[in-house]
């Protein structure tokens, strides 16, 4: 008997079936460290990365730029050289905005490159990470794996409870000719260290606390109720669903509440944790056209694909939707189906309570224009191919119907 108590062990390189496909081995990768909680940030000058380093880079949202200017002044009085890029696009950086931005970055040539900001400006300060003095083209790397290595340091300062950037191997920018978004994943845009600090999300408006909070619930639930759902990774899934459904509301209706936003930063910092194991489903494969074609904010897209997609889906896993749906606070009903239809219902409640428009024809986006989306989501494999119930176009088609 050997020490796992098998009396034949197992030859190396043998394989073997698993009973419960969802213990099949998964692969956990997260920035070198993170550093979480209130008053984190002031931690980031002693930071051995950028004590080690000559030139550094900051890229960062504009609103925030006042914030970090205490701490750029004090690495220059202690000798860093710091190079400061502003980012006020709106929405994905499109490919031609990455050019501007990495043309920059070249010419500074920093050891270090520091991003503070949202999703966008975490994934462009990665991506510049990625390809200052890389000899790969960032437009050969979009897809799963294809970046093979990061030229510069890298930290991820997070200014928003959304995208998960800092802590995911994953950056998107716009295709302008296409209209939608291309996904570059790869462990090589893992940042070395993850800064998250509540206090850098007080400032938030309402409208952007509840679009970024709910895109952080579409990772948690979407990681959750996904195909390749896994038990590592689903502590993760229900322990951000429960933070942010507790504590979305008295973020948005005080921004000043530090607990919720504690609570929420937590949450998202768990929704981005699931990114890059299991990843999104079909919410997100669907509001890739919104946010391509008709530039529609990227928490805004989901919040008002998520209730649809997961009625559609709900057949394909009635006990994890209905899972979900107590994460969220709900009583067991008489089946996992009634459970997980009143968490549906809570999303939507909350959603309201938020100002988040319930249909697409708010958005100014009608019938006519819904072939259009289909066809830009089907192309979203990378993300369909988890989707928990096979989704056509036609279904796709259906699903924004249902919310026009």
């Amino acid at each position: 008997m050997d020490i796992l108590g098998r009396t034949t062990p197992i030859a190396i390189g043998e394989r073997t079936k698993s009973k419960d496909k969802k213990m099949n081995s998964i692969i956990l990768q997260q920035p070198g460290k993170i550093v979480f909680g209130i008053n984190a940030l002031e931690k980031l000058p002693e930071d051995e990365l950028i004590l080690s380093s000559e030139k550094i880079l900051f890229l960062i949202a504009e609103p925030v730029l006042n914030l970090l200017q205490p701490i750029i002044n004090q690495l220059i009085s202690i000798g860093k050289i710091v190079e400061v890029i502003t980012y006020n696009f709106p929405g994905e950086p499109t490919f031609k905005q990455f050019d501007t931005l990495l043309a920059q970055s070249v010419e500074f040539n920093p050891d270090c490159v520091i991003g503070v900001g949202g999703g966008s400006v975490l994934d462009s300060a990665k991506l510049l990470a990625a390809m200052t003095g890389n000899e790969q083209q960032y437009a050969d790397v979009v897809g799963v794996g294809l970046l093979k290595k990061r030229m510069k340091k890298l930290i991820c300062i997070s200014t928003t409870s959304g995208t998960g950037s800092e802590v995911s191997p994953i950056a998107i920018l716009l295709n302008e000719k296409t209209e939608a978004k291309s996904g570059i994943v790869s462990p090589a845009l893992l940042a070395d260290a993850a800064y998250i600090d509540p206090i850098l999300t007080v400032g938030l408006p309402p409208k952007i606390t509840a679009e970024t909070t709910m895109d952080a619930l579409c990772h948690c639930i979407e990681a959750y109720t996904n195909k390749f759902a896994h038990p590592a990774v689903d502590t993760y899934a229900l322990k951000g669903i429960e933070l942010i459904s507790k504590n979305l509301l008295n973020a948005f209706n005080d921004g000043n509440d530090l607990e919720a936003r504690a609570a929420l930063a937590l949450g998202s910092m768990y929704g981005g944790l699931c990114l890059g194991p299991v990843n999104t489903h079909g919410v997100h494969c669907l509001s890739y056209g919104l946010g391509g074609k008709f530039h529609i904010s990227h928490g805004l897209a989901n919040a008002i694909l998520l209730p649809a997609v997961l009625r559609f889906n709900l057949e394909a896993s009635p006990e994890r939707h209905a899972e979900v749906a107590v994460a969220m606070g709900i009583a067991n009903e008489k089946d996992n189906k009634a459970t997980a239809l009143k968490g549906i219902e809570k999303i939507e409640e909350l959603s309201f309570a938020c100002g988040i428009p319930s249909s697409l024809t708010a958005l100014g986006i009608g019938e006519n224009d819904l072939p259009a989306l289909a066809d830009i989501a089907m192309n979203v494999t990378r993300l369909l191919k988890n989707n928990p119930r096979e989704l056509t176009r036609e279904d796709a088609i259906g699903i924004y119907k249902t919310i026009v």
